[in-house]
Protein backbone atom coordinates (compact mmCIF):
# COMPACT_ATOMS: atom_id res chain seq x y z
CA UNK A 1 0.00 0.00 0.00
CA UNK A 2 1.29 3.27 -0.84
CA UNK A 3 1.96 5.40 1.98
CA UNK A 4 1.29 9.24 1.76
CA UNK A 5 4.26 11.56 1.74
CA UNK A 6 3.17 14.21 4.17
CA UNK A 7 2.39 11.73 6.21
CA UNK A 8 5.45 10.31 6.97
CA UNK A 9 7.53 13.36 6.33
CA UNK A 10 9.55 13.01 9.15
CA UNK A 11 9.27 9.48 10.19
CA UNK A 12 12.38 8.09 9.13
CA UNK A 13 15.09 10.75 10.74
CA UNK A 14 12.89 11.09 13.50
CA UNK A 15 12.63 6.98 14.35
CA UNK A 16 16.29 7.35 13.62
CA UNK A 17 16.36 9.73 16.24
CA UNK A 18 14.51 7.59 18.96
CA UNK A 19 16.21 4.29 18.34
CA UNK A 20 19.61 6.09 18.62
CA UNK A 21 19.01 8.08 21.50
CA UNK A 22 18.00 4.27 23.12
CA UNK A 23 21.27 2.97 22.05
CA UNK A 24 23.23 6.23 23.61
CA UNK A 25 26.10 5.47 25.92
CA UNK A 26 28.21 7.99 27.87
CA UNK A 27 31.22 6.59 28.17
CA UNK A 28 34.40 8.52 26.93
CA UNK A 29 34.84 8.55 22.62
CA UNK A 30 37.62 6.51 21.57
CA UNK A 31 39.56 6.08 18.49
CA UNK A 32 38.00 2.69 16.22
CA UNK A 33 41.93 1.18 16.15
CA UNK A 34 41.87 0.89 19.94
CA UNK A 35 39.46 -2.10 20.48
CA UNK A 36 39.14 -3.09 24.37
CA UNK A 37 39.80 -6.85 23.68
CA UNK A 38 40.30 -7.88 26.69
CA UNK A 39 36.88 -6.74 27.65
CA UNK A 40 35.57 -7.59 24.38
CA UNK A 41 36.54 -10.79 22.91
CA UNK A 42 36.01 -12.89 26.82
CA UNK A 43 32.33 -12.65 26.02
CA UNK A 44 32.54 -13.06 22.03
CA UNK A 45 34.66 -16.02 21.34
CA UNK A 46 33.47 -17.61 18.26
CA UNK A 47 31.55 -15.52 16.68
CA UNK A 48 27.71 -15.76 16.63
CA UNK A 49 25.82 -14.56 13.73
CA UNK A 50 21.97 -13.27 14.35
CA UNK A 51 20.35 -14.44 10.77
CA UNK A 52 17.42 -12.34 9.49
CA UNK A 53 14.89 -14.36 8.08
CA UNK A 54 12.07 -12.10 7.45
CA UNK A 55 9.95 -13.24 4.15
CA UNK A 56 8.72 -9.74 3.53
CA UNK A 57 10.05 -8.47 0.32
CA UNK A 58 10.05 -4.74 -0.37
CA UNK A 59 9.99 -3.03 -3.43
CA UNK A 60 9.69 0.44 -4.99
CA UNK A 61 7.32 1.87 -7.63
CA UNK A 62 8.91 3.67 -10.15
CA UNK A 63 6.87 7.00 -9.36
CA UNK A 64 7.49 6.74 -5.76
CA UNK A 65 11.24 5.61 -6.21
CA UNK A 66 11.63 9.05 -8.18
CA UNK A 67 9.09 11.35 -6.10
CA UNK A 68 11.05 14.15 -5.08
CA UNK A 69 11.08 15.01 -1.55
CA UNK A 70 9.93 18.69 0.66
CA UNK A 71 12.58 19.85 2.49
CA UNK A 72 12.05 18.98 6.25
CA UNK A 73 14.66 19.89 8.97
CA UNK A 74 14.74 18.80 12.18
CA UNK A 75 17.09 19.34 15.48
CA UNK A 76 17.64 17.81 18.64
CA UNK A 77 19.66 19.93 20.55
CA UNK A 78 22.90 18.64 22.94
CA UNK A 79 24.97 15.66 22.69
CA UNK A 80 22.82 13.12 22.02
CA UNK A 81 21.18 14.25 18.31
CA UNK A 82 21.59 16.58 16.05
CA UNK A 83 19.82 15.71 12.69
CA UNK A 84 19.22 18.00 9.82
CA UNK A 85 17.29 16.44 7.44
CA UNK A 86 16.47 17.48 3.75
CA UNK A 87 14.47 14.80 2.61
CA UNK A 88 12.55 11.67 3.30
CA UNK A 89 10.81 8.92 0.92
CA UNK A 90 7.50 6.77 0.39
CA UNK A 91 7.20 2.99 0.28
CA UNK A 92 5.49 0.62 -1.42
CA UNK A 93 5.52 -3.24 -0.26
CA UNK A 94 5.09 -6.00 -2.49
CA UNK A 95 4.65 -9.79 -1.88
CA UNK A 96 6.20 -10.79 -5.46
CA UNK A 97 10.47 -11.47 -5.17
CA UNK A 98 12.47 -9.44 -7.64
CA UNK A 99 13.71 -10.91 -10.95
CA UNK A 100 17.56 -10.81 -10.35
CA UNK A 101 19.19 -8.27 -12.08
CA UNK A 102 22.70 -8.98 -14.03
CA UNK A 103 25.94 -7.06 -12.27
CA UNK A 104 27.54 -4.98 -14.81
CA UNK A 105 31.47 -5.66 -14.22
CA UNK A 106 34.00 -2.92 -15.44
CA UNK A 107 37.36 -3.26 -16.43
CA UNK A 108 39.01 -1.12 -13.82
CA UNK A 109 41.77 0.20 -16.02
CA UNK A 110 39.58 1.41 -19.00
CA UNK A 111 36.06 0.77 -17.46
CA UNK A 112 35.03 -1.09 -20.64
CA UNK A 113 32.52 -3.82 -20.21
CA UNK A 114 34.54 -7.36 -18.92
CA UNK A 115 33.58 -10.47 -20.51
CA UNK A 116 33.71 -13.50 -18.27
CA UNK A 117 34.80 -17.17 -19.52
CA UNK A 118 33.40 -19.43 -16.83
CA UNK A 119 30.39 -20.79 -15.17
CA UNK A 120 27.23 -18.77 -14.40
CA UNK A 121 26.82 -17.57 -10.68
CA UNK A 122 28.65 -16.04 -8.21
CA UNK A 123 29.10 -19.76 -5.43
CA UNK A 124 33.01 -20.11 -5.04
CA UNK A 125 33.35 -23.10 -7.32
CA UNK A 126 31.53 -20.54 -10.50
CA UNK A 127 34.22 -17.48 -9.46
CA UNK A 128 37.19 -19.79 -9.13
CA UNK A 129 36.50 -21.51 -12.50
CA UNK A 130 35.91 -18.05 -14.27
CA UNK A 131 38.42 -15.60 -15.84
CA UNK A 132 37.15 -11.85 -16.22
CA UNK A 133 38.52 -10.64 -19.58
CA UNK A 134 38.46 -6.98 -20.86
CA UNK A 135 38.87 -6.80 -24.91
CA UNK A 136 39.97 -3.35 -24.85
CA UNK A 137 42.78 -3.41 -22.67
CA UNK A 138 43.53 -7.29 -22.99
CA UNK A 139 44.01 -7.56 -19.09
CA UNK A 140 43.04 -10.82 -17.81
CA UNK A 141 41.32 -11.06 -13.81
CA UNK A 142 40.91 -14.43 -12.38
CA UNK A 143 37.98 -15.68 -9.96
CA UNK A 144 40.35 -17.27 -6.62
CA UNK A 145 39.07 -17.86 -3.35
CA UNK A 146 35.10 -16.97 -4.21
CA UNK A 147 35.83 -14.02 -5.33
CA UNK A 148 36.93 -11.94 -8.66
CA UNK A 149 39.89 -9.89 -8.35
CA UNK A 150 39.32 -6.23 -10.53
CA UNK A 151 42.25 -4.44 -9.17
CA UNK A 152 44.75 -2.62 -11.47
CA UNK A 153 47.98 -4.14 -9.79
CA UNK A 154 46.01 -8.05 -9.61
CA UNK A 155 49.45 -10.33 -11.17
CA UNK A 156 51.98 -7.44 -10.55
CA UNK A 157 55.06 -9.52 -9.31
CA UNK A 158 57.32 -6.44 -8.27
CA UNK A 159 55.67 -3.20 -8.00
CA UNK A 160 53.43 -2.66 -5.01
CA UNK A 161 51.49 0.94 -3.98
CA UNK A 162 52.44 2.12 -0.91
CA UNK A 163 49.31 2.00 1.39
CA UNK A 164 48.11 4.21 4.45
CA UNK A 165 47.72 2.51 7.93
CA UNK A 166 44.48 2.84 7.63
CA UNK A 167 44.09 0.48 4.45
CA UNK A 168 47.02 -1.59 5.45
CA UNK A 169 45.95 -2.44 8.55
CA UNK A 170 42.78 -4.17 7.23
CA UNK A 171 44.72 -6.52 5.01
CA UNK A 172 46.24 -8.28 8.33
CA UNK A 173 44.59 -11.73 8.92
CA UNK A 174 44.49 -11.51 11.94
CA UNK A 175 42.68 -8.04 12.06
CA UNK A 176 39.79 -9.47 9.34
CA UNK A 177 39.44 -12.41 12.02
CA UNK A 178 38.67 -10.37 15.53
CA UNK A 179 36.92 -7.25 13.14
CA UNK A 180 33.44 -9.20 14.13
CA UNK A 181 34.65 -10.62 17.43
CA UNK A 182 35.14 -7.61 19.79
CA UNK A 183 36.58 -5.28 17.29
CA UNK A 184 33.63 -3.65 15.57
CA UNK A 185 31.81 -4.05 19.14
CA UNK A 186 34.42 -1.76 20.35
CA UNK A 187 32.94 1.40 17.84
CA UNK A 188 30.14 2.29 21.09
CA UNK A 189 32.47 3.86 22.79
CA UNK A 190 31.67 6.40 20.62
CA UNK A 191 28.53 6.46 19.90
CA UNK A 192 28.00 3.62 16.92
CA UNK A 193 24.90 2.34 18.09
CA UNK A 194 25.61 -1.40 17.62
CA UNK A 195 25.20 -3.17 14.06
CA UNK A 196 21.67 -4.41 14.00
CA UNK A 197 20.79 -1.21 14.89
CA UNK A 198 23.14 1.03 12.14
CA UNK A 199 21.49 -1.77 9.57
CA UNK A 200 17.99 -0.40 10.28
CA UNK A 201 19.28 2.95 9.97
CA UNK A 202 21.14 1.88 6.88
CA UNK A 203 18.19 -0.16 5.21
CA UNK A 204 15.69 3.10 5.94
CA UNK A 205 17.72 5.24 4.01
CA UNK A 206 18.69 2.54 1.31
CA UNK A 207 15.01 1.97 0.16
CA UNK A 208 15.25 4.13 -2.62
CA UNK A 209 17.28 1.52 -3.83
CA UNK A 210 15.10 -1.75 -3.22
CA UNK A 211 14.50 -4.14 -5.95
CA UNK A 212 18.10 -2.94 -7.19
CA UNK A 213 21.65 -3.88 -7.38
CA UNK A 214 23.41 -2.78 -4.30
CA UNK A 215 26.87 -2.30 -4.03
CA UNK A 216 28.72 -2.71 0.02
CA UNK A 217 31.91 -0.95 -0.57
CA UNK A 218 34.50 -1.76 2.10
CA UNK A 219 32.62 -4.19 2.96
CA UNK A 220 35.04 -5.67 5.42
CA UNK A 221 34.09 -9.11 6.71
CA UNK A 222 30.64 -8.67 5.11
CA UNK A 223 29.26 -7.74 8.25
CA UNK A 224 26.22 -5.81 6.35
CA UNK A 225 26.72 -7.28 3.15
CA UNK A 226 25.03 -10.38 4.51
CA UNK A 227 22.37 -8.89 6.37
CA UNK A 228 21.55 -6.75 2.92
CA UNK A 229 21.59 -10.16 1.40
CA UNK A 230 19.32 -12.32 3.60
CA UNK A 231 16.71 -9.06 3.68
CA UNK A 232 15.66 -10.00 0.43
CA UNK A 233 15.48 -6.36 -0.87
CA UNK A 234 17.32 -5.94 -3.65
CA UNK A 235 17.78 -7.76 -6.94
CA UNK A 236 21.81 -8.24 -6.02
CA UNK A 237 24.11 -7.35 -3.26
CA UNK A 238 27.83 -6.57 -4.06
CA UNK A 239 30.32 -6.70 -1.26
CA UNK A 240 33.95 -5.44 -2.44
CA UNK A 241 36.52 -4.14 -0.10
CA UNK A 242 40.55 -4.59 -1.25
CA UNK A 243 41.66 -6.80 1.49
CA UNK A 244 42.09 -10.08 0.24
CA UNK A 245 42.11 -11.54 4.20
CA UNK A 246 38.51 -9.09 4.65
CA UNK A 247 36.99 -11.28 1.67
CA UNK A 248 37.78 -14.55 2.21
CA UNK A 249 36.10 -14.25 5.85
CA UNK A 250 33.19 -12.36 4.32
CA UNK A 251 33.60 -15.93 2.17
CA UNK A 252 33.61 -18.19 5.16
CA UNK A 253 30.81 -16.57 6.64
CA UNK A 254 28.31 -16.37 3.77
CA UNK A 255 29.61 -20.57 3.68
CA UNK A 256 28.22 -21.24 7.37
CA UNK A 257 24.85 -19.20 6.20
CA UNK A 258 22.84 -21.78 4.37
CA UNK A 259 20.26 -19.30 4.19
CA UNK A 260 22.21 -17.06 1.57
CA UNK A 261 22.71 -20.23 -0.31
CA UNK A 262 20.58 -19.08 -3.07
CA UNK A 263 21.63 -15.24 -2.75
CA UNK A 264 22.58 -13.61 -5.92
CA UNK A 265 25.43 -12.47 -4.00
CA UNK A 266 28.62 -11.51 -5.57
CA UNK A 267 32.32 -11.15 -3.27
CA UNK A 268 34.70 -8.74 -5.88
CA UNK A 269 37.84 -7.26 -4.54
CA UNK A 270 38.03 -3.76 -5.35
CA UNK A 271 39.78 -0.29 -5.02
CA UNK A 272 37.27 2.10 -3.56
CA UNK A 273 38.86 4.73 -5.98
CA UNK A 274 38.53 2.68 -9.01
CA UNK A 275 35.59 0.97 -8.94
CA UNK A 276 35.14 -2.59 -11.22
CA UNK A 277 31.44 -1.44 -12.16
CA UNK A 278 30.38 0.16 -15.30
CA UNK A 279 28.36 3.99 -15.23
CA UNK A 280 25.28 4.49 -13.91
CA UNK A 281 24.94 -0.02 -13.26
CA UNK A 282 24.71 0.69 -9.43
CA UNK A 283 21.09 1.31 -7.28
CA UNK A 284 22.63 1.62 -3.83
CA UNK A 285 26.11 2.02 -2.19
CA UNK A 286 26.93 1.64 1.00
CA UNK A 287 29.85 1.89 3.75
CA UNK A 288 30.04 1.09 6.63
CA UNK A 289 32.32 2.64 8.72
CA UNK A 290 34.87 3.30 5.82
CA UNK A 291 35.21 6.99 5.12
CA UNK A 292 37.33 7.23 7.38
CA UNK A 293 40.02 4.66 6.33
CA UNK A 294 39.90 5.32 2.32
CA UNK A 295 42.95 6.36 1.49
CA UNK A 296 41.36 9.21 -0.99
CA UNK A 297 38.13 10.45 0.08
CA UNK A 298 37.46 12.40 -2.83
CA UNK A 299 38.43 9.92 -5.23
CA UNK A 300 36.31 7.53 -4.08
CA UNK A 301 33.08 9.43 -3.62
CA UNK A 302 33.76 10.39 -6.78
CA UNK A 303 33.79 6.70 -8.35
CA UNK A 304 30.80 6.24 -6.05
CA UNK A 305 29.12 8.84 -8.05
CA UNK A 306 30.04 7.64 -11.22
CA UNK A 307 28.67 4.12 -10.55
CA UNK A 308 25.41 4.92 -9.13
CA UNK A 309 22.64 5.55 -11.76
CA UNK A 310 20.86 8.94 -11.50
CA UNK A 311 18.89 8.74 -8.42
CA UNK A 312 20.26 6.51 -6.86
CA UNK A 313 21.48 6.41 -3.41
CA UNK A 314 24.96 6.35 -1.09
CA UNK A 315 24.59 5.58 2.27
CA UNK A 316 27.88 6.00 4.43
CA UNK A 317 28.47 5.76 8.70
CA UNK A 318 31.71 7.34 9.87
CA UNK A 319 33.72 8.79 12.60
CA UNK A 320 33.16 12.91 13.33
CA UNK A 321 35.68 14.82 15.27
CA UNK A 322 35.40 15.28 19.40
CA UNK A 323 34.06 18.95 19.74
CA UNK A 324 37.18 21.10 20.12
CA UNK A 325 37.12 24.18 22.18
CA UNK A 326 38.84 25.97 19.60
CA UNK A 327 36.90 27.95 17.15
CA UNK A 328 36.03 26.07 13.63
CA UNK A 329 38.78 27.77 11.20
CA UNK A 330 41.74 26.53 13.76
CA UNK A 331 40.37 23.73 14.07
CA UNK A 332 40.28 22.59 10.74
CA UNK A 333 43.70 23.87 10.00
CA UNK A 334 44.83 21.48 12.90
CA UNK A 335 43.51 18.69 10.61
CA UNK A 336 44.83 19.85 7.91
CA UNK A 337 48.29 20.18 9.73
CA UNK A 338 48.28 17.18 11.80
CA UNK A 339 45.92 14.39 9.32
CA UNK A 340 48.27 13.19 7.39
CA UNK A 341 49.95 11.20 10.33
CA UNK A 342 46.99 9.97 11.03
CA UNK A 343 45.67 6.84 10.12
CA UNK A 344 42.22 7.82 10.53
CA UNK A 345 40.86 10.46 9.32
CA UNK A 346 37.56 12.20 11.76
CA UNK A 347 35.72 14.29 9.84
CA UNK A 348 33.12 17.31 10.43
CA UNK A 349 29.76 17.36 9.38
CA UNK A 350 30.35 19.96 7.12
CA UNK A 351 32.98 18.31 5.82
CA UNK A 352 30.60 15.76 4.36
CA UNK A 353 28.61 17.72 2.97
CA UNK A 354 30.93 19.64 0.92
CA UNK A 355 32.58 16.65 -0.07
CA UNK A 356 28.76 15.04 -1.34
CA UNK A 357 28.10 18.48 -2.98
CA UNK A 358 31.47 18.67 -4.79
CA UNK A 359 31.01 14.83 -6.62
CA UNK A 360 26.98 16.02 -7.49
CA UNK A 361 25.66 14.21 -4.84
CA UNK A 362 22.16 16.21 -2.92
CA UNK A 363 19.80 15.46 -0.55
CA UNK A 364 22.08 14.89 2.02
CA UNK A 365 20.75 13.81 5.66
CA UNK A 366 22.36 12.64 8.43
CA UNK A 367 21.87 10.45 12.17
CA UNK A 368 24.31 11.71 14.81
CA UNK A 369 25.49 10.59 17.92
CA UNK A 370 28.68 11.89 19.47
CA UNK A 371 31.17 10.79 17.12
CA UNK A 372 28.76 8.33 15.16
CA UNK A 373 27.05 9.88 11.73
CA UNK A 374 25.36 7.91 9.64
CA UNK A 375 24.81 9.86 6.32
CA UNK A 376 22.43 9.51 2.74
CA UNK A 377 22.67 11.60 -0.21
CA UNK A 378 21.33 10.79 -3.84
CA UNK A 379 23.14 11.09 -7.59
CA UNK A 380 21.39 13.91 -9.29
CA UNK A 381 19.47 13.42 -11.48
Amino acid sequence: MALSLTARKLVPCLSLQASLARHSESAHPVLPFVPDFSRQLRFRWPATFQKHRGQTRHSFSQEAASARRGVVQAVVAGEVIDIQAESVVTQVETEAAQKPKTIDLACPICYGPIERRGPEGFSRAAVDASRFECPRCKRSFPGKQGYADLTVLEGAQEYADFLPPGTQIFRNPLVSFVYERGWRQGFAQAGFPGVDQEFVMAQRYLEPAAGGVLLDVSCGSGLFTRRFASSGKYSAVIGSDFSESMLVQTRDFIRQDRTLDDANLALVRADVGRLPFETGSIDGVHAGAALHCWPSPSSAVAEISRVLRPGGVFVASTFLAPRAPIPSPLARQARQTFGPNSAYRQWKEDELRDLARACGLVDFCCTRNRQFIILSVRKAD
